[in-house]
């Protein structure tokens, strides 16, 4: 019973809505001022949904019904420094057509614009908001042959469309822009001469500066007491959450239970890492991001493998091998006067590699090149020319995951990241500047 006594005073105590409509200080009457009855080709004057005021058939055809410069500046200056207005419009729209109903722009900015698809069956409001283009579309067919009253309010972010003085859809949107430039051009039926007709009757267009614009279209909507059927609508709708939040505890004490259960049950967690899944306590090496990985609680964990110095006999140096983060010692070469660590290449009369020491003749077949002699270029440690700005990086060099393969002149390197640096004497793999080595895992 204490939700009704709460819901009362939003009914009865409610302050009526002002309507502005008699305020001409505040709004304009797009038709008598443009006063259509002399003026343009392809517009006839007709009978409207009443007669108070007069009403105008936009026909198929091309026409020109845009306000002159005094009607244009009359409009831009009731848009300034305001945070609210209303558009509207009494219209009967030829069934299926499209059209822009009526019309604000400079060029292709348009600072008000709603348009009528009876292709898509929605209406659209196009707008400003800091100078980038906004739109807010509606479902709803007006294009159907019927007459509709059409209202459109905006204040401040709040954006409200009545249709048949029902409120059909309510929205918070970017605030338009109010600071209409004074070369725009103010368009009834159409977007400009040739695009955008509007097909159909238009009557009673206007644009309201005030709160609650609306109210001057329907009066009715400026009541202050619920109805009845307003009553009983609501009664029945609090009878309708009562019964929504009757199911909706049931199924939260259900899930509760199967929580609670669930709480109880030991589960196995599992991680997730390369595409693999690893059991919980499960170790695992990952050489080429030099560190040992584990799986603890469903977490990966990872800590750098730490490299003590190599400690090469005279004989030997420090090289990387595949498969392994830390180097290995392997027999050096010497050849005419220069020393080579394993792998490594040296092109004389002939093209001879490193291996175990000693510096044997390989036989490799170079393959065309589609540059000239003088842009090719010898990378280190190889016995074939490529050109130059050859992909060095897409022979595959392996990198941390802290670090990136770089192209050079000859050769491709990694480069530790911004904000890592070099763990092991080279950036093959790179920790962050603060990190420390850790030598075991958990």
């Amino acid at each position: 019973m204490d939700i009704y006594v709460a819901l009362f005073p939003l009914f009865f105590f409610t302050k009526p809505a002002l309507a502005f409509g008699s305020d001409q200080d505040y709004q304009i009457d797009i038709i008598n001022e443009l006063d259509l009855v002399n003026a343009t080709y392809g517009i006839t004057q007709v009978a409207g949904l009443h007669n108070s005021s007069k009403a105008f058939l936009f026909r198929d055809v091309g026409r020109a019904v845009h306000a002159p410069a005094h009607i244009t500046e009359k409009v831009v200056q009731l848009f300034k420094r305001k945070t609210e207005f209303t558009f509207l419009a009494s219209i009967q729209q030829k069934s299926s057509t499209s059209g822009v109903i009526f019309s604000i722009h400079e060029s292709e900015h348009s600072y008000f614009e709603l348009e009528s698809s009876g292709v898509r069956e929605e209406i659209r409001y196009h707008y400003r908001f800091k100078g980038k283009p906004r739109s807010e579309s509606f479902p709803y067919r007006l294009a159907d042959g019927q007459w509709h009253k059409i209202a459109l309010t905006i204040s401040a972010t709040h954006l409200l469309l009545h249709v048949d003085c029902n409120r059909i859809y309510e929205r918070v949107i970017d605030p338009p822009q109010m600071e209409i430039t004074p070369g725009s051009g103010v368009w009834l039926g159409q977007h400009s001469h040739k695009h955008g007709l509007f097909k159909g009757v238009i009557q009673d267009v206007k644009l309201i500066f005030a709160p609650n614009g609306y109210i001057t279209q329907c009066p009715n909507l400026n009541r202050t007491c619920p109805t009845c059927s307003d009553f009983l609508s609501l009664v029945q709708g609090i009878m309708d959450l009562q019964e929504l939040l009757a199911k909706m505890t049931l199924k939260l004490n259900y899930a509760e239970t199967r929580l609670t259960q669930l709480e109880g049950c030991h589960c196995e967690r599992t991680c997730s890492a390369n595409g693999l899944v690893y059991r919980d306590k499960e170790l695992w090496v990952e050489p080429e991001n030099c560190r040992n990985c584990g799986c603890k609680n469903g977490v990966v964990e990872c800590r750098r493998i730490f490299c003590s110095p190599a400690n090469c006999s005279e004989d030997s140096l420090p090289v990387h091998v595949d498969g392994t983060c830390c180097k290995k010692c392997r027999p050096r070469c010497t050849y005419m006067g220069q020393t080579f660590s394993e792998g490594q290449r040296f092109l004389s009369r002939s093209c001879r590699e490193c291996k175990n020491g000693l510096m044997v003749k390989v036989t490799e077949t170079c393959p065309e090149l589609n540059c000239t002699v003088s842009e090719q270029i010898l990378p280190d440690g190889r016995c074939c020319n490529v050109c130059r700005g050859y992909d060095f990086c897409a022979e595959g060099l392996i990198c941390g995951e802290n670090s990136e393969c770089k192209n050079r002149n000859t050769k491709a390197e990694c480069e530790c990241k911004s904000g890592y640096a070099s763990i092991h004497g080279d950036s093959t793999y790179c920790e962050g500047r603060t990190a420390k080595p850790e030598p075991g895992l958990m």
